[in-house]
Protein backbone atom coordinates (compact mmCIF):
# COMPACT_ATOMS: atom_id res chain seq x y z
CA UNK A 1 0.00 0.00 0.00
CA UNK A 2 1.43 3.33 -1.08
CA UNK A 3 -0.48 6.11 0.91
CA UNK A 4 0.23 8.08 3.58
CA UNK A 5 -0.03 6.60 7.27
CA UNK A 6 -3.21 8.00 8.93
CA UNK A 7 -2.02 10.48 11.83
CA UNK A 8 1.13 11.46 9.94
CA UNK A 9 1.51 14.29 6.98
CA UNK A 10 3.94 15.20 4.47
CA UNK A 11 4.76 18.94 4.89
CA UNK A 12 5.95 20.52 1.76
CA UNK A 13 6.42 24.06 0.77
CA UNK A 14 5.25 26.69 1.62
CA UNK A 15 4.17 25.36 5.51
CA UNK A 16 7.44 23.41 5.16
CA UNK A 17 9.48 27.13 4.78
CA UNK A 18 7.03 28.52 7.46
CA UNK A 19 8.00 25.80 9.95
CA UNK A 20 11.32 25.93 9.19
CA UNK A 21 11.34 29.86 9.94
CA UNK A 22 9.61 29.17 13.32
CA UNK A 23 11.88 26.35 14.19
CA UNK A 24 14.92 28.84 13.56
CA UNK A 25 13.62 31.53 15.88
CA UNK A 26 13.10 29.69 18.37
CA UNK A 27 16.47 27.88 18.74
CA UNK A 28 18.19 31.24 18.02
CA UNK A 29 16.26 32.69 21.28
CA UNK A 30 16.95 29.45 22.87
CA UNK A 31 20.56 30.27 22.51
CA UNK A 32 20.49 33.86 23.36
CA UNK A 33 18.90 32.70 26.81
CA UNK A 34 21.55 30.91 27.40
CA UNK A 35 20.10 27.03 26.87
CA UNK A 36 22.50 24.21 25.87
CA UNK A 37 21.23 22.02 23.05
CA UNK A 38 20.88 18.19 23.77
CA UNK A 39 19.66 14.92 22.27
CA UNK A 40 18.04 12.04 23.44
CA UNK A 41 17.31 8.77 21.17
CA UNK A 42 13.26 8.08 20.42
CA UNK A 43 12.97 5.06 21.77
CA UNK A 44 13.57 4.09 25.44
CA UNK A 45 12.30 0.96 27.61
CA UNK A 46 8.47 0.77 28.06
CA UNK A 47 8.80 0.04 31.79
CA UNK A 48 10.51 3.32 31.81
CA UNK A 49 8.65 5.09 30.02
CA UNK A 50 5.33 3.97 31.58
CA UNK A 51 6.71 5.31 34.91
CA UNK A 52 4.85 6.23 38.14
CA UNK A 53 2.15 8.16 35.62
CA UNK A 54 0.57 5.63 33.41
CA UNK A 55 -3.07 7.00 33.53
CA UNK A 56 -1.70 10.31 32.00
CA UNK A 57 -3.24 10.70 28.99
CA UNK A 58 0.11 10.72 26.67
CA UNK A 59 1.48 7.88 28.54
CA UNK A 60 -1.42 5.86 27.97
CA UNK A 61 -1.04 6.92 23.87
CA UNK A 62 3.12 5.84 23.58
CA UNK A 63 3.84 3.84 20.69
CA UNK A 64 4.97 0.40 21.72
CA UNK A 65 7.25 -2.27 19.72
CA UNK A 66 9.33 -5.27 20.61
CA UNK A 67 12.94 -5.25 18.73
CA UNK A 68 14.66 -8.66 17.66
CA UNK A 69 15.64 -9.36 20.82
CA UNK A 70 12.03 -9.34 22.06
CA UNK A 71 12.79 -6.38 24.23
CA UNK A 72 9.27 -4.11 25.06
CA UNK A 73 10.40 -0.56 24.11
CA UNK A 74 8.15 2.31 23.42
CA UNK A 75 8.50 5.66 21.37
CA UNK A 76 9.46 8.70 23.22
CA UNK A 77 5.68 10.74 23.97
CA UNK A 78 7.72 13.87 25.03
CA UNK A 79 11.36 14.69 26.03
CA UNK A 80 10.76 15.83 29.60
CA UNK A 81 10.35 11.97 31.41
CA UNK A 82 13.57 10.99 29.81
CA UNK A 83 15.58 13.76 31.71
CA UNK A 84 15.00 11.51 34.66
CA UNK A 85 17.23 8.40 32.69
CA UNK A 86 19.71 11.10 31.94
CA UNK A 87 20.16 12.53 35.33
CA UNK A 88 20.96 9.01 36.66
CA UNK A 89 22.99 7.80 33.77
CA UNK A 90 24.98 11.43 34.36
CA UNK A 91 24.70 12.22 38.04
CA UNK A 92 27.71 14.93 37.75
CA UNK A 93 25.52 17.32 35.64
CA UNK A 94 26.59 20.67 36.32
CA UNK A 95 23.49 22.55 38.00
CA UNK A 96 22.23 24.75 36.69
CA UNK A 97 21.58 22.96 34.04
CA UNK A 98 19.54 24.99 30.97
CA UNK A 99 18.98 22.34 28.21
CA UNK A 100 17.54 23.09 24.71
CA UNK A 101 15.78 19.66 22.68
CA UNK A 102 13.59 19.99 19.19
CA UNK A 103 12.78 16.55 17.39
CA UNK A 104 9.67 14.45 17.11
CA UNK A 105 7.52 12.47 19.44
CA UNK A 106 4.78 10.04 19.14
CA UNK A 107 1.53 9.52 20.15
CA UNK A 108 -0.61 6.19 19.38
CA UNK A 109 -3.95 8.60 20.28
CA UNK A 110 -7.32 8.58 17.84
CA UNK A 111 -6.99 10.44 14.90
CA UNK A 112 -8.21 14.06 14.68
CA UNK A 113 -8.40 17.06 12.07
CA UNK A 114 -5.37 19.04 12.36
CA UNK A 115 -4.13 16.33 15.45
CA UNK A 116 -1.21 14.28 14.51
CA UNK A 117 0.49 11.42 15.94
CA UNK A 118 3.78 12.05 14.90
CA UNK A 119 4.69 15.97 16.09
CA UNK A 120 8.08 18.29 16.98
CA UNK A 121 8.33 19.58 19.81
CA UNK A 122 10.75 22.36 20.78
CA UNK A 123 11.40 22.24 24.64
CA UNK A 124 13.33 23.66 27.10
CA UNK A 125 14.46 23.31 30.56
CA UNK A 126 16.31 24.83 33.40
CA UNK A 127 17.35 21.89 36.48
CA UNK A 128 18.51 23.01 39.68
CA UNK A 129 17.19 26.66 40.19
CA UNK A 130 14.08 26.31 42.53
CA UNK A 131 13.56 30.24 42.45
CA UNK A 132 10.72 32.42 40.65
CA UNK A 133 13.18 34.00 38.00
CA UNK A 134 13.13 30.21 35.84
CA UNK A 135 9.39 30.39 35.28
CA UNK A 136 9.78 34.29 34.72
CA UNK A 137 12.89 33.19 32.01
CA UNK A 138 10.71 31.15 30.08
CA UNK A 139 7.70 33.29 29.96
CA UNK A 140 10.05 36.09 28.68
CA UNK A 141 11.76 33.76 26.36
CA UNK A 142 8.44 32.91 24.61
CA UNK A 143 7.17 36.34 24.48
CA UNK A 144 10.13 37.36 22.57
CA UNK A 145 9.71 34.43 19.95
CA UNK A 146 6.01 35.52 19.99
CA UNK A 147 7.13 38.87 19.36
CA UNK A 148 9.85 38.09 16.77
CA UNK A 149 7.05 36.10 14.91
CA UNK A 150 4.47 38.89 15.15
CA UNK A 151 2.11 36.26 17.03
CA UNK A 152 -0.58 37.28 19.49
CA UNK A 153 -1.32 35.56 22.55
CA UNK A 154 -3.16 35.06 25.63
CA UNK A 155 -1.47 33.80 28.75
CA UNK A 156 -3.12 32.27 31.95
CA UNK A 157 -1.13 30.98 34.77
CA UNK A 158 -1.68 29.00 37.88
CA UNK A 159 -0.37 27.10 40.46
CA UNK A 160 -0.71 23.22 40.92
CA UNK A 161 0.17 24.24 44.90
CA UNK A 162 -3.73 25.84 45.04
CA UNK A 163 -5.05 23.07 43.48
CA UNK A 164 -3.68 20.90 46.16
CA UNK A 165 -4.87 22.49 48.79
CA UNK A 166 -8.16 23.15 47.75
CA UNK A 167 -8.68 19.30 46.88
CA UNK A 168 -6.68 18.40 50.42
CA UNK A 169 -9.53 20.91 52.22
CA UNK A 170 -12.90 19.81 50.55
CA UNK A 171 -11.23 15.75 51.16
CA UNK A 172 -10.75 15.03 47.49
CA UNK A 173 -8.85 11.54 47.55
CA UNK A 174 -8.57 10.78 43.43
CA UNK A 175 -6.77 14.33 43.20
CA UNK A 176 -4.83 13.14 40.01
CA UNK A 177 -8.37 12.12 38.17
CA UNK A 178 -9.58 15.23 38.88
CA UNK A 179 -6.88 17.34 37.97
CA UNK A 180 -7.63 15.40 34.41
CA UNK A 181 -11.00 16.35 34.31
CA UNK A 182 -10.50 19.85 35.05
CA UNK A 183 -8.08 20.14 32.56
CA UNK A 184 -10.71 19.41 29.94
CA UNK A 185 -12.67 22.59 30.79
CA UNK A 186 -11.69 24.11 27.64
CA UNK A 187 -12.41 21.33 25.61
CA UNK A 188 -15.56 19.92 26.60
CA UNK A 189 -17.34 22.55 28.68
CA UNK A 190 -18.26 23.21 32.53
CA UNK A 191 -21.43 20.73 31.96
CA UNK A 192 -19.43 17.67 30.75
CA UNK A 193 -16.18 18.21 32.84
CA UNK A 194 -18.78 18.31 36.66
CA UNK A 195 -20.84 15.30 34.69
CA UNK A 196 -17.54 13.52 34.91
CA UNK A 197 -15.93 14.56 38.11
CA UNK A 198 -19.09 12.30 39.81
CA UNK A 199 -16.99 9.36 39.49
CA UNK A 200 -14.24 10.95 41.64
CA UNK A 201 -16.28 13.22 43.82
CA UNK A 202 -19.37 14.03 45.49
CA UNK A 203 -21.81 16.45 44.11
CA UNK A 204 -20.93 18.54 47.30
CA UNK A 205 -17.70 18.76 46.65
CA UNK A 206 -17.84 19.23 42.93
CA UNK A 207 -20.48 22.37 44.07
CA UNK A 208 -17.85 23.75 46.13
CA UNK A 209 -14.71 22.90 43.83
CA UNK A 210 -15.96 25.22 41.56
CA UNK A 211 -17.23 27.94 43.92
CA UNK A 212 -13.14 28.10 45.05
CA UNK A 213 -12.04 28.31 41.67
CA UNK A 214 -14.05 30.66 41.01
CA UNK A 215 -12.06 33.00 43.23
CA UNK A 216 -9.40 35.79 42.21
CA UNK A 217 -5.49 35.85 43.20
CA UNK A 218 -6.59 38.17 45.69
CA UNK A 219 -8.86 35.73 47.76
CA UNK A 220 -6.12 33.11 47.80
CA UNK A 221 -3.52 35.40 49.07
CA UNK A 222 -6.02 36.81 51.29
CA UNK A 223 -6.44 33.06 52.80
CA UNK A 224 -2.63 32.47 52.81
CA UNK A 225 -2.94 29.10 50.05
CA UNK A 226 -0.11 27.72 48.89
CA UNK A 227 1.14 28.73 45.72
CA UNK A 228 -0.46 32.03 46.00
CA UNK A 229 2.41 34.22 46.78
CA UNK A 230 4.96 32.59 44.12
CA UNK A 231 2.08 33.72 41.52
CA UNK A 232 1.97 37.13 42.71
CA UNK A 233 5.72 37.47 42.72
CA UNK A 234 5.78 35.86 39.30
CA UNK A 235 2.90 38.63 38.03
CA UNK A 236 5.49 41.38 39.42
CA UNK A 237 8.28 40.31 37.57
CA UNK A 238 6.19 39.87 34.19
CA UNK A 239 5.41 43.58 34.71
CA UNK A 240 9.11 44.14 34.51
CA UNK A 241 9.26 42.44 30.92
CA UNK A 242 5.84 43.76 30.02
CA UNK A 243 3.99 40.50 29.96
CA UNK A 244 0.57 40.66 30.70
CA UNK A 245 -0.74 36.85 32.26
CA UNK A 246 -4.46 36.14 33.47
CA UNK A 247 -4.42 34.15 36.99
CA UNK A 248 -6.67 31.00 35.83
CA UNK A 249 -7.52 28.42 39.09
CA UNK A 250 -8.75 26.14 36.60
CA UNK A 251 -5.25 25.62 34.35
CA UNK A 252 -3.86 22.37 35.51
CA UNK A 253 -1.95 21.28 33.03
CA UNK A 254 -2.36 17.08 31.66
CA UNK A 255 0.54 15.63 33.36
CA UNK A 256 0.39 14.81 36.71
CA UNK A 257 4.53 15.58 37.65
CA UNK A 258 3.81 19.21 37.74
CA UNK A 259 4.43 20.54 41.48
CA UNK A 260 4.22 24.24 41.08
CA UNK A 261 3.70 26.88 38.75
CA UNK A 262 2.15 26.12 35.45
CA UNK A 263 1.62 28.21 32.65
CA UNK A 264 -0.43 28.05 28.99
CA UNK A 265 -0.54 30.49 26.22
CA UNK A 266 -3.59 30.57 23.38
CA UNK A 267 -3.89 32.29 19.73
CA UNK A 268 -6.93 32.61 17.77
CA UNK A 269 -5.07 31.65 14.89
CA UNK A 270 -4.25 28.04 15.84
CA UNK A 271 -6.17 25.37 17.78
CA UNK A 272 -4.98 24.61 21.07
CA UNK A 273 -1.67 26.46 23.34
CA UNK A 274 1.02 27.97 21.20
CA UNK A 275 3.23 27.31 24.23
CA UNK A 276 3.07 26.33 27.29
CA UNK A 277 5.31 24.24 30.35
CA UNK A 278 5.57 24.77 34.30
CA UNK A 279 7.43 23.05 37.06
CA UNK A 280 8.00 19.85 38.30
CA UNK A 281 10.86 19.33 41.14
CA UNK A 282 9.86 15.96 41.78
CA UNK A 283 10.55 13.95 38.46
CA UNK A 284 14.59 14.93 37.21
CA UNK A 285 16.03 13.21 40.65
CA UNK A 286 13.80 10.20 41.12
CA UNK A 287 16.54 7.76 40.08
CA UNK A 288 19.49 9.80 42.00
CA UNK A 289 18.11 10.15 45.28
CA UNK A 290 17.24 13.61 45.49
CA UNK A 291 15.34 16.35 44.62
CA UNK A 292 16.27 18.21 41.61
CA UNK A 293 14.28 21.39 41.16
CA UNK A 294 13.13 22.07 37.26
CA UNK A 295 10.91 23.87 35.27
CA UNK A 296 10.76 23.70 31.67
CA UNK A 297 8.54 24.89 28.46
CA UNK A 298 7.36 23.26 25.45
CA UNK A 299 6.54 24.90 21.72
CA UNK A 300 5.24 22.94 19.39
CA UNK A 301 1.63 23.82 17.59
CA UNK A 302 3.21 27.43 17.62
CA UNK A 303 5.25 25.52 14.37
CA UNK A 304 1.95 25.30 12.46
CA UNK A 305 0.95 29.32 13.34
CA UNK A 306 0.08 31.21 9.74
CA UNK A 307 3.34 33.74 9.67
CA UNK A 308 3.65 35.01 6.26
CA UNK A 309 5.60 33.04 3.69
CA UNK A 310 9.33 33.11 4.29
CA UNK A 311 11.72 33.38 1.06
CA UNK A 312 12.83 30.25 0.11
CA UNK A 313 16.42 32.06 -1.31
CA UNK A 314 17.32 36.28 -2.17
CA UNK A 315 17.97 34.93 -5.91
CA UNK A 316 17.27 32.91 -8.78
CA UNK A 317 19.81 33.61 -11.29
CA UNK A 318 18.73 33.17 -14.90
CA UNK A 319 21.80 32.49 -17.29
CA UNK A 320 21.10 33.59 -21.12
CA UNK A 321 23.62 31.51 -22.74
CA UNK A 322 26.08 32.68 -19.78
CA UNK A 323 26.20 29.18 -17.59
CA UNK A 324 29.78 30.06 -16.52
CA UNK A 325 29.53 34.11 -15.62
CA UNK A 326 26.03 33.17 -13.80
CA UNK A 327 27.78 30.18 -11.44
CA UNK A 328 30.88 32.48 -11.08
CA UNK A 329 28.52 35.20 -9.51
CA UNK A 330 26.44 32.35 -7.59
CA UNK A 331 29.52 31.19 -6.55
CA UNK A 332 30.69 34.58 -5.19
CA UNK A 333 27.07 35.42 -3.83
CA UNK A 334 27.38 32.09 -1.24
CA UNK A 335 30.51 32.40 -0.30
CA UNK A 336 29.19 36.01 1.28
CA UNK A 337 26.28 34.08 2.66
CA UNK A 338 23.43 34.97 0.40
CA UNK A 339 21.40 32.09 -0.98
CA UNK A 340 20.75 31.88 -4.47
CA UNK A 341 20.14 29.36 -7.21
CA UNK A 342 20.32 29.46 -10.89
CA UNK A 343 18.53 28.50 -14.47
CA UNK A 344 18.20 29.09 -17.74
CA UNK A 345 14.88 29.11 -18.33
CA UNK A 346 13.19 32.24 -18.29
CA UNK A 347 9.80 32.20 -18.73
CA UNK A 348 9.79 28.93 -16.04
CA UNK A 349 12.40 30.79 -14.11
CA UNK A 350 10.00 33.70 -13.25
CA UNK A 351 7.04 31.74 -12.45
CA UNK A 352 9.58 29.37 -10.48
CA UNK A 353 10.19 32.73 -8.24
CA UNK A 354 7.15 33.26 -7.59
CA UNK A 355 5.77 30.29 -6.23
CA UNK A 356 8.84 29.75 -3.82
CA UNK A 357 8.82 33.35 -2.74
CA UNK A 358 12.28 34.36 -4.15
CA UNK A 359 12.29 38.05 -3.82
CA UNK A 360 14.79 39.20 -6.81
CA UNK A 361 16.05 37.70 -10.30
CA UNK A 362 19.58 38.20 -11.72
CA UNK A 363 19.50 37.81 -15.69
CA UNK A 364 22.74 36.81 -16.51
CA UNK A 365 23.31 37.73 -20.58
CA UNK A 366 26.09 38.28 -23.14
CA UNK A 367 25.75 42.17 -22.04
CA UNK A 368 25.54 42.26 -18.64
CA UNK A 369 28.38 39.72 -18.57
CA UNK A 370 30.43 42.54 -20.95
CA UNK A 371 29.71 45.31 -18.93
CA UNK A 372 30.03 43.58 -15.31
CA UNK A 373 26.41 45.14 -14.58
CA UNK A 374 23.42 42.55 -14.21
CA UNK A 375 19.77 43.30 -14.67
CA UNK A 376 18.10 42.93 -11.47
CA UNK A 377 14.45 42.45 -10.88
CA UNK A 378 11.95 42.95 -7.92
CA UNK A 379 9.57 40.38 -8.20
CA UNK A 380 6.88 41.92 -5.96
CA UNK A 381 6.88 45.58 -7.92
CA UNK A 382 8.16 44.29 -11.12
CA UNK A 383 10.89 46.79 -11.15
CA UNK A 384 14.45 46.18 -12.96
CA UNK A 385 17.57 47.97 -12.55
CA UNK A 386 21.08 47.46 -13.98
CA UNK A 387 23.24 46.69 -10.67
CA UNK A 388 27.07 45.52 -9.71
CA UNK A 389 27.88 42.34 -7.74
CA UNK A 390 28.63 44.19 -5.36
CA UNK A 391 25.56 45.85 -5.38
CA UNK A 392 23.89 42.18 -5.13
CA UNK A 393 25.78 41.76 -1.46
CA UNK A 394 24.78 45.19 -0.34
CA UNK A 395 21.48 45.22 -1.36
CA UNK A 396 18.12 45.70 0.89
CA UNK A 397 15.07 44.19 0.13
CA UNK A 398 13.10 47.58 -0.72
CA UNK A 399 14.64 48.90 -4.21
Amino acid sequence: MIELVKGFRDVLPPESLKRAKIREVIEKNFKLFGFIPIETPSLEYESFAKGDNEKDSAVSDMFKLKDRGNRELALRYEFTFQLQRLFKENPNIKLPFRRYQIGYVFRDEPVEKDRYREFIQCDADIMGDASINAEAEFLALADKICKELKIKYALKINNRKILDEIFENLEIIDKNNVLREIDKLGKIGEDEVKKNLTKYADKEQIIKLFKLLGGDLKFFLEQEYAGAKELDELLKLLKIYNIKAEFSPFLARGFSYYTGIVFEAYSEEIKGSIFAGGRFDNLVGKYINRQVSAVGISLGRILDYPIENPESAKYLLISINQDKKTVELMKNLREKGISCLMTDKISRGLDFANSYNIPYVIFVGDEEARKGKFKLKNMKSGREKLVREKELIKLEKNI
